[in-house]
């Protein structure tokens, strides 16, 4: 079997890249809704934001994925695609009406406007960047030998990511009643610059030949062939398997604040300890776990895992004290990120060689835009079960999230195990190795 070694270079690239591309993605799922809320005074403005950033990150991903693997050139791609990721960032300091440095006056409307189009044109150098041409790169520089333990590390960052924004936003105050938003965009959008600057240097040279096979148009749609489908069955039932888990996830993650500040009405200090507490002790369970995984084998980690995070989701209905809670958040993150890091690198192994660009526009469908429209949705039906109320931040009353949305996780995290057994006996029948 192929092996492709890693060396300090490669690391540097996994995790400089890695990690400030998901500072900037927290920047985006955390508080681009706040600012918007802030800047315009209109929460209409939060919906339309997110469906079209979700729809302009999945269709670039699918164009630029196809372009970077027509011409051969990820670095480029990731380097200056985060350079120019950083500026849009820092655009957003000029979209506050409050601010003496605005350009939309004191427009609230234009501010939510221009928000909105600036988010989808962050998200297009974002996707770019990170979705697109970093994930094919990840592909293009590991093996089935060791992509246990890169995706180890890759699906810690967003837990980090979303540790350090909170610090970044808090240092400045950046909330929906105001704060120094300037200083917050000038700080992530350098970050994410200067690092674009850094990749230039540290990310190694391109080892993906440009495909002069198809034209760049058949190659967007590549992914979407009743052929290649065919040709690639293991592919796609690990795609089915990775969306269905992903949707529990959904179930759930988008109420988890609120359903721990409203609902258990664990606040401030108390919260803060719970919320680092429990990422920080599952993130080191998982790259722990990660160091051996390739050793121990996939296949034989994927069903523990699941296993593992439903009895979290199951915990979770039950938990009520602020210990409780912490118990059962580190099971039921510990079972996810373990889950994503198998799930991501068992996409990786059956993604075809010389491929990997098609492919991420097909794993944005499955892992991203699928789950995230229906996961909140389901979620918010759980929790019309002895429904309760209270008013957000914007004075309206919502519905309150309750433990049940951890019995809808339960439930889909059981239904994701039937693709997963279909695929574990369709490996075998097909003699597959790559993932023992």
């Amino acid at each position: 079997m192929e092996e492709t070694k890693l060396g300090l270079r490669k690391w540097m690239s996994f995790i400089l890249a890695g990690l400030v591309g998901q500072i900037a993605w927290a920047l985006e799922n955390m508080y681009l809704s706040a600012y918007a809320y802030y800047a315009s005074n209109n929460i209409s403005f939060i919906s339309l934001m997110t469906a079209l950033s979700a729809a302009t990150a999945t269709i670039t991903t699918l164009f630029m994925g196809a372009l970077s693997d027509k011409i051969g050139k990820r670095k480029a791609f990731i380097a200056f695609g985060y350079i120019i990721w950083g500026i849009s960032i820092v655009l957003f300091a000029f979209l506050d009406p409050h601010s003496k440095i605005s350009i939309v006056g004191n427009s609230l409307f234009l501010a939510g406007t221009l928000i909105v189009v600036m988010d989808c044109v962050m998200t297009f150098f974002g996707s770019t960047a990170n979705d697109a041409a970093f994930n094919a790169f990840v592909t293009d520089n590991t093996s089935p030998r060791n992509r246990g333990k890169v995706e180890s590390i890759l699906s810690v960052l967003p837990m980090f990511s979303m540790i350090l924004i909170v610090l970044i936003a808090g240092f400045n105050n950046a909330d929906v009643n105001g704060g120094r938003w300037d200083i917050f965009f000038y700080i992530v959008g350098g970050i994410t610059s200067i690092i674009g600057v850094a990749l230039i240097f540290v990310l190694p040279k391109d080892v993906e030949k440009p495909d002069n096979q198809e034209t760049y148009v058949k190659n967007i749609f590549y992914g979407f062939r009743p052929s290649v489908i065919k040709e690639n069955p293991l592919l796609y039932i690990t795609l089915i398997g990775f969306c269905v888990f992903s949707i529990a996830i959904q179930v759930f993650f988008p109420y988890l604040i609120v359903y721990i500040q409203k609902t258990r009405e664990i606040v401030d200090m108390p919260y803060m300890i719970t919320i680092g507490v429990v990422l920080l002790t599952s993130s080191i369970v998982t790259i722990i776990l990660g160091l051996f995984m390739d050793k121990i084998g996939k296949n034989k980690l994927l069903i523990p895992a699941i296993s593992v995070c439903a009895l979290g989701a199951l915990l979770f209905f039950f938990a009520r004290g602020m210990a409780f809670i912490i118990v059962s958040g580190i099971v039921l993150m510990s079972g996810y990120m373990v889950s994503v890091a198998i799930f991501g690198a068992k996409v990786r192994d059956y993604t075809p060689k010389n491929k990997a660009g098609l492919f991420q526009g097909i794993r944005m469908i499955f892992v991203v835009l699928i789950p995230m429209v229906t996961g909140p949705y389901i979620g918010q039906g759980f929790s019309y079960i002895n429904a309760d109320t209270f008013p957000n931040e914007y004075g309206q009353m919502v519905i309150k999230p309750n433990e049940f949305i951890f019995i809808g996780t339960l439930i889909v995290l059981v239904l994701s195990l039937i693709p997963v057994i279909i695929l574990l006996r369709k490996e075998k029948q097909h003699g597959e190795i790559v993932s023992e």
